[in-house]
């Protein structure tokens, strides 16, 4: 049996995995569930990652210990691709970050060698002799995928059924496959990379939630990055979600290869068409799933049951999200109890505080411009706390469009060259305000000395922000950038926000 063939046949927990030859790169959640599962799986595992510190060597002594045959820990080891006990590797799989174009990805491409991601791998493992073999709900975008997911999740499980959401949210897809008891569904959060290595998905169900310019550095071009997210559709059984107001994703799901019988099914926030989820004098309602849907349409909740603050995208989000669960068969009071039942977590439009009339608002996970534009969007007099890590992107047509509900700007980051010349040319009479990317003090090292200044950087473009909000006014941090050039995570940088807004409350009271 050649190894195209072998690999062609494992597509269960029971197949025959035993003595496959595999290099995992990556030691995070994913690589190393994936190098986990492969051990246990009985396949000779050799895992590369080009960090070689105290919590990935502690890791490797743990996957040592249940027979990983050797761990390769420094930036030396990805540049070429490593054998597995003095054989070629039969198959890579790799953590999604690691792009295709790095050294050791791209020499086995090269070499004609298959590479996976973790998804793949959790995919072909899923059916297992004596367990449950959950459906899987898909769940990709550039923006709302987490909210998504834990939506559909909480709809799942509000019906009475064991189900987890899984993937990019946190908890890697492999974890959820091994669990001893199972699962009926698994809501399954998929980046474009996470897609990009995934090749024979068949869910039940699934979305592509929106798309906008992101990831062009890692993709290499926007349209790598769609034809990826795309990928989301294919072999699809029951229905593919896609966004009724954005014209990209309904075409992606006219092009797929799905199986036949699969439906398209539309989420507006507006009134919906047949076949379609939306909204009707404030109520969630389904025009997809009944019988009558030519002439009616089932009530699934109340724009009320999603909270104080939801805005337009958010609403998008629970109604992608009951289409998925309504697909595998969710009734509308499950719906309905399950956004009801859905914590959001911080860090996602989420109220800090409301001071002599000014409402704060944390939204560290806008961490791209597709993101704050929906942000933007929910309030008309703002005090934008923007900037970061860019990823490439042009702020040009989110500043043209929010232009005029900005009172001032109050910008972040290390590098802002991008979105100090979007706003000098399409906001000029704005005010802005430029925090110094570096200060002294609460420092955290990262790689090549320099110093994350998170907490004192965030405690000024408060204060700068208080300085000019009014009564009526709402200062959004809603960055539009990736965090780590001054934050170590979106969280952080969240809390940091946090933090400096309770420093006034405190001040004040």
């Amino acid at each position: 049996m050649s190894v195209n063939e072998r690999l062609a046949s494992l597509t269960s927990w029971d197949a025959d995995w035993s003595g496959l030859r595999v290099v995992v790169t990556g030691i995070g959640l994913s690589g190393f569930s994936a190098a986990d599962t492969l051990i246990e799986l009985g396949a000779r595992v050799v895992l590369v990652d080009a960090q070689d510190t105290e919590e990935n060597r502690a890791k490797a002594d743990t996957l040592k210990i249940v027979g990983a045959h050797q761990l390769l820990l420094g930036p030396e080891h990805t540049q070429s691709l490593p054998l597995v006990d003095g054989e070629p590797a039969e198959l890579v799989v790799t953590s999604p970050g690691w792009s295709p174009q790095q050294p050791l990805l791209a020499a086995a491409a090269a070499a004609g060698i298959a590479i996976w991601g973790d998804v793949e791998l959790a995919w072909r493992v899923r059916e297992r002799a004596g367990r449950r073999t959950a459906e899987w709900l898909v769940i990709t975008g550039t923006n709302g995928k987490t909210t998504t997911v834990g939506l559909a999740a909480s709809m799942l499980q509000a019906a009475g059924l064991r189900a987890i959401a899984a993937g990019n949210v946190g908890t890697p897809v492999l974890d959820a496959i091994r669990d001893p008891l199972g699962y009926d569904v698994i809501a399954v959060e998929l980046s474009s990379f996470q897609l990009h290595w995934s090749h024979s998905l068949s869910p039940l169900a699934s979305v592509c939630l929106n798309v906008a310019q992101d990831h062009v550095d890692w993709h290499g071009s926007y349209e790598n990055y769609l034809a990826d997210k795309a990928k989301i559709y294919a072999n699809t059984k029951v229905a593919c979600v896609y966004n009724a107001e954005q014209r990209e994703t309904e075409a992606m799901v006219e092009e797929a290869d799905v199986v036949e019988g699969c439906r398209a099914i539309g989420f507006t926030t507006g009134m919906p068409a047949v076949s379609m989820v939306g909204v009707v004098e404030n109520l969630l309602v389904d025009r997809a799933f009944i019988e009558a849907r030519k002439d009616s349409a089932a009530e699934l909740a109340a724009l009320a049951d999603l909270g104080e603050l939801a805005p337009r995208h958010l609403v998008a989000n629970a109604l992608a999200a009951a289409a998925l669960v309504r697909a595998y068969g969710v009734e509308p009071p499950a719906v309905r109890d399950g956004i009801r039942n859905y914590n959001p977590g911080a860090h996602r439009i989420q109220k800090v505080a409301e001071i002599d009339g000014v409402l704060w608002v944390n939204d560290s996970k806008a961490t791209n411009p597709h993101a704050a534009a929906a942000s933007l969007a929910a309030f008309s007099s703002v005090v934008w706390i923007a900037g970061g890590l860019s990823k490439g992107v042009d702020y040009s047509e989110l500043v043209a469009a929010h232009s005029g509900r900005l009172k001032a700007v109050v910008v972040i980051g290390q590098d802002s060259t991008g979105l100090l010349a979007a706003l000098e040319r399409h906001a000029p009479d704005v005010p802005v305000i430029t925090v110094p990317a570096r200060e002294t003090g609460d420092g955290e090292p990262v790689d090549g000395g320099e110093h994350v200044t998170g907490g004192k950087i965030m405690a000024s473009a408060v204060a700068a922000a208080a300085g000019i909000a009014v009564d009526g006014d709402t200062v959004l941090m809603a960055p539009a950038a990736a965090s780590m050039d001054q934050f170590t995570s979106y969280a952080h940088r969240g809390d940091a926000f946090i933090e400096a807004v309770r420093g006034i409350q405190e001040g004040q009271a």
